[in-house]
């Protein structure tokens, strides 16, 4: 799929996210707020299942994981403690004629040389087709000073890399005047408020950046509780803000947005860890592809020794290829022990862990899965996406895997105008709808309503029609291959059970 296909593909998925109810841009109607999403019926139901498909796998199933629901706003001192409010940045630059704001470790530049001989700079900002969008840059640079010989080829550096004496020369990507760009500089993600009637130094508070720190406070509650014993793990769903300079694509990276978070407790050992580290991987990767992401889209990228954080003794992301490129969808950590040392050193609590078979006090280690219910979303939309024929009929039909599809199933009476037909359809969906998320719909002819279904992913339609009231049997659609059964309306919840699972 080349870029433009894979952009156009995006812009359809958009566009259908907002025409049948996935999802919305916040404030929409005041011209939005960029970085802030509203999810729809829809887009209700597919973000439940997939919270509760990963709660069912990483809680309900296991016996030595506890759950936990923290609050938003913590005490200041926590993210002090976790480093937060010191090093929780990324670096900006903004364009002093456009007024833009960018993240300077998503903005490249590059020399431009003919023949060896320097004659500018070019900028373009992160892309999966930067270098293509920098040659063409470079060529009008070149024509445009009337440069005669051959381009060099092009070395693009992230904006973090530009030497002082090279400022003046790089020109913004959104003016292409050199000069614009002001110097990076930190830029704290943090979205700061004040609790309390006074708005001072001394009511300050932060909206968590992310969930793990409120499992890390929480470390010895939960220990005290449950009697747990390690290994053991503490998981959260939740909400976290992070104050993003260029929210972009969708709702890849927004500025409020859900997190799934494991923090999985381990002992001290080296051997332990990285079991557990490759346990996690393992076990992570097989759900992505339980929820109907397919193997040949999703990855891994081990991070080098180098690029990671301090404390870390490991981390591996989860890939997945979006229509923007591959990306980050999961990273699974080796936090060894910083968080709770941290903690403990600012608190003054203890957060030792007495291991009664070895009688020795320790502080535990941590490997930590952490996933965003929003970037998992999207990639289940654009895993499920596809366009196809059906009786030589084009149709856009989202493949979603049956146990996160939003509706389960629609029932259809073949016509509206006979009363026996309707009264048996509805009754149907009203006893199914004890069960699963059924949807009645009884406007249209039976072919359009099926393609509706289809474009909203519904994986079976049942059709109540005249042969029903004679034999009491229903028509079963599949939306991925169109074919139809017949079966009893007895056997209608056994059938949907076992092929929802």
């Amino acid at each position: 799929m080349g870029e433009n296909d894979q952009r156009s593909t995006m812009e359809k998925i958009i566009s259908l996210c907002k025409r049948r109810g996935f999802i919305f841009q916040s404030s929409d109607i005041y011209g939005g707020l960029n970085g802030f999403f509203d999810y729809g019926p829809l887009g209700v139901e597919l973000k439940r299942n997939i919270k509760d498909a990963w709660w069912n796998n990483i809680v309900r199933h296991r016996e030595n994981v506890a759950g936990l629901d923290c609050s938003i706003i913590s005490h200041p001192d926590v993210w002090k403690a976790s480093g937060h409010i010191s090093g929780f940045s990324d670096p900006m630059v903004d364009c002093k004629e456009s007024k833009m704001r960018f993240r300077a470790d998503q903005l490249f530049f590059s020399k431009v040389c003919v023949d060896g001989n320097p004659i500018g700079y070019v900028s373009v900002l992160e892309s999966p087709d930067m270098e293509q969008i920098a040659e063409s840059k470079a060529k009008l640079l070149k024509g445009k000073l009337a440069a005669m010989g051959k381009l060099d080829a092009l070395v693009l550096r992230p904006y973090t890399e530009a030497e002082e004496e090279e400022y003046a020369l790089i020109p913004s990507p959104a003016t292409d005047k050199p000069g614009s760009l002001t110097p990076s500089r930190d830029f704290n993600l943090m979205f700061k408020t004040c609790v309390g009637a006074l708005n001072d130094s001394t009511s300050v508070a932060y909206l968590r950046p992310e969930t793990a720190q409120g499992i890390f406070i929480n470390f010895k509650n939960i220990l005290d509780n449950t009697r747990v014993k390690i290994p053991f793990g503490i998981a959260q769903i939740g909400r976290s803000f992070r104050n993003e300079i260029t929210p972009r694509n969708f709702i890849f990276r927004s500025r409020e947005f859900e997190q799934m978070e494991l923090e999985f407790f381990i002992d001290d050992s080296e051997e332990s860890w990285q079991h557990w580290h490759e346990y996690w991987i393992k076990e992570r990767l097989n759900w992505h592809k339980s929820i109907g992401l397919p193997d040949s889209m999703l990855g891994l990228d081990v991070h080098k020794k180098e690029k990671l954080a301090h404390y870390a003794r490991a981390c591996t992301d989860i890939t997945f290829k979006y229509p923007f490129g591959v990306q980050e969808l999961e990273g699974i950590a080796a936090r060894g022990c910083f968080d709770l040392e941290q903690h403990q050193r600012i608190s003054g609590q203890s957060m030792e862990y007495f291991d009664e078979g070895t009688k020795r006090k320790y502080i535990p280690h941590v490997i930590e899965p952490s996933v965003g219910v929003d970037r998992t979303l999207l990639a289940v939309l654009c895993a499920a996406y596809a366009e196809d024929e059906i009786g030589g009929e084009k149709r856009v039909v989202m493949r979603f895997a049956p146990k996160i599809a939003p509706i389960k199933l629609a029932v259809l009476p073949i016509v509206k105008n006979r009363e026996e037909i309707v009264i048996k359809a509805r009754n149907i969906c009203n006893e199914l709808r004890n069960l699963w998320n059924v949807y009645y719909d009884e406007s249209g002819a039976i072919g359009r309503r099926y393609r509706r279904m289809d474009e909203v992913g519904t994986p079976f339609c049942l059709t109540v029609d005249f042969d029903s009231l004679a034999d009491n049997a229903v028509t079963i659609r599949y939306r991925d291959t169109a074919e139809q059964i017949r079966i009893h309306e007895s056997e209608v919840e056994k059938f949907l059970a076992k092929n929802l699972a």
